[in-house]
């Protein structure tokens, strides 16, 4: 930086009906020299309408407040004017984590555990993670969500494969995630065994799984080392924990460094399925920052792999799709509901 240049301050809305949490949150972004707090907002309603009067960098959302809660504010923020918001979640039980991934779902960013007071022996790691969320989340540049409505989606072309039978389908997500795996799994009645990884802040994985589980047939749950992989089943990435798949079709799970920054790594796991499954697996990288993926994605298609990318319009992110292009990993570039629908035709193909 120049001698004499100042940095730009990342100015933060927070919503945040305890008054004390309201003041712990302010103490902690004021003291790091890069956040400016330039409101607090007591509930949903009063959050909507300072974020639309005072067009933040980014918005702390808690999740159950008076009035409005986190999941309707964010939906109607992401509605009138976009923002990046980032969850703040103090506890694990099943409904309030179940509204904080409605609210990813709506446009939220990411969700971050609502740091405890100094004397918690997680109170340095729990706000090491929420300063460096929101400086992350600052940079991405979000999109307005309309209100729904169904279109017809154009057809897919389907690989020319029919000696390609599909054992296995690996998923790699970061920002943006979790909404785009529960679109890709509601359209899937039946699949072979699925390998997910989710970026996603440590204590959150059980309750992501709990609600994927909620709109798909399929099970999703967290992954276990040594199981045997089953059709219809999803297995997810435990935090902390490197994922790969076995010969022999069983979970494999070890503590290894990060790979592209990240552990679990979708690059590990799309590298693991390259070694033991190549031609017979399907690779999807979807929306994220930075390049977690990428080059385990291509990896797969050297291995005769089918691999696929979300495509930019409906990316949070474009970061991980696009390096995976631009190493030519991507064999299609697909919107949620042409990936689920070319892993159905895929899978049908190959049982012929």
């Amino acid at each position: 930086m120049m001698a004499g240049a100042t940095q730009r301050m990342i100015r933060v809305l927070i919503v945040e009906d305890s008054a004390v949490t309201r003041e712990f949150l302010l103490h902690l972004l004021s003291r790091d020299g890069v956040f400016q707090v330039v409101g607090m907002a007591r509930n949903g309603l009063e959050g909507v309408e300072q974020a639309e009067r005072l067009r933040p960098d980014v918005i702390l959302m808690d999740v159950y407040m008076p009035k409005m809660n986190g999941y309707e504010a964010t939906r109607q923020i992401m509605e009138r004017v976009p923002s990046p918001i980032v969850m703040v979640s103090a506890n694990f039980n099943r409904d309030e984590v179940a509204m904080t991934f409605e609210a990813l779902k709506a446009g939220a960013l990411a969700v971050v555990e609502k740091p405890g007071g100094p004397d918690h022996p997680k109170h340095g790691e729990t706000t090491r993670l929420l300063l460096q969320t929101v400086r992350l989340m600052a940079e991405v540049k979000v999109i307005r969500r309309w209100p729904k409505h169904r279109h017809p989606v154009p057809p897919t072309p389907v690989p020319a494969r029919s000696d390609q039978r599909i054992r296995l389908v690996a998923i790699g997500a970061s920002t943006g995630g979790p909404g785009v795996v529960a679109e890709i799994l509601a359209g899937l009645p039946a699949a072979p065994p699925i390998l997910l990884v989710q970026h996603i802040a440590p204590g959150f994985t059980s309750g992501l799984a709990e609600w994927l589980n909620r709109g798909t047939r399929l099970e999703v749950k967290p992954a276990k080392s040594g199981e045997a992989v089953r059709p219809g089943m999803v297995y997810l990435a435990p935090e902390g924990l490197q994922m790969g798949i076995t010969k022999d079709a069983r979970i494999r799970l070890t503590r290894e460094p990060a790979e592209d920054g990240f552990c679990p790594s979708a690059t590990h796991l799309f590298q693991s399925v390259a070694e033991s499954y190549g031609r017979s697996a399907i690779g999807i990288l979807l929306t994220g920052m930075g390049r977690d993926g990428a080059s385990g994605l291509q990896r797969l298609r050297e291995a005769g792999g089918v691999t696929m990318v979300q495509d930019e319009e409906s990316s949070v992110v474009f970061g991980m799709p696009a390096e995976a292009i631009r190493l030519g990993a991507a064999e299609y570039v697909l919107s949620p509901e042409q990936i689920s629908g070319t892993i159905r035709s895929l899978v049908t193909q190959g049982k012929r």
